[in-house]
C-alpha cells in the first residue's frame, strides 16, 4: 500500500509541478501532499475530477499553529477517494494576514470547516461567502486554538438576574498565585502548613 501512495504522490507531483511542492509518504502509510497556498483550490479540483485520484470527498479542514515560524499556520485538508478507497492530507502555509482561497467552490462542505478554522486560529479564506464565527459567541475576541491565547480565556460569561441576560466580564481567577516549594513532607525542615491542624487534634 505504502508504494501506491508514493505512486500516487509522484503522480499527483507531476501533474501539477507549478503548485506541488512536495509529496511525501509517513511512517503509518498516509501521504501527504504539500502545496502552494495560493494553488489549493486547482489542486484539489484535480484531485476531485481526475480518473487517477477522484477524491470525492472532503472530509475535513484543520489548522495547525506553529507560531515561531514566519508563515505560523499549516491549512490542513483531508480527502478520501471512495473508488481507490484511498486517502489523501493536502497542506499549504500561510501567516495572520495572507488569506488561503477558499474551496467551497470545489467542495460545499468546505464552508463550515473554513468557517471553524478561520474562528479558532483566524486564517483568513479570501472568497469565502460567509466567513464568520461558528463555534465561539459573536463579540468573542482572539482565536482560540492559536498556541499564545490563555488557557483562562479573556472574559468569562454569566446570566446576570438583574438584567435578565448573559454578561461578560474579564477572567477572574479563583485563588490568588501560590509558590509550592515540591519538598516531601518527610524531606522539609520544620512544621509545614496545615501541621497545627493535627497537633490540636491529639
Amino acid at each position: 500500500m505504502t508504494q501506491v501512495l508514493k505512486d500516487l504522490g509522484d503522480y499527483i507531483a507531476a501533474a501539477l509541478p507549478n503548485d506541488v511542492l512536495s509529496a511525501e509518504v509517513n511512517r503509518v502509510g498516509e501521504l501527504t501532499v504539500n502545496v502552494r497556498a495560493a494553488s489549493v483550490a486547482r489542486v484539489l479540483t484535480f484531485l476531485r475530477d481526475d480518473s487517477g485520484c477522484l477524491f470525492k470527498q472532503l472530509v475535513d479542514v484543520c489548522g495547525v499553529d506553529y507560531p515561531e515560524r514566519e508563515e505560523r499556520f499549516d491549512v490542513v485538508y483531508h480527502l478520501l477517494s471512495l473508488k481507490h478507497n484511498q486517502r489523501v492530507r493536502v497542506k499549504a502555509q500561510t501567516d495572520e494576514e495572507t488569506p488561503v482561497p477558499s474551496v467551497v467552490g470545489v467542495f460545499s462542505s468546505a464552508g463550515w470547516f473554513e468557517r471553524e478554522t478561520w474562528d479558532m486560529y483566524g486564517i483568513i479564506f479570501a472568497d469565502h461567502p460567509d466567513l464568520r464565527r461558528i463555534l465561539t459567541d459573536y463579540g468573542f475576541e482572539g482565536h482560540p486554538l492559536r498556541k499564545d491565547f490563555p488557557l483562562t480565556g479573556y472574559v468569562e460569561i454569566r446570566y446576570d438576574e438583574e438584567q435578565k441576560r448573559c454578561v461578560y466580564e474579564p477572567v477572574k481567577l479563583v485563588q490568588d498565585f501560590r509558590s509550592f516549594d515540591f519538598l516531601s513532607p518527610w524531606e522539609g525542615q520544620g512544621p509545614l502548613p496545615g501541621d497545627e491542624k493535627a497537633e490540636g487534634s491529639r
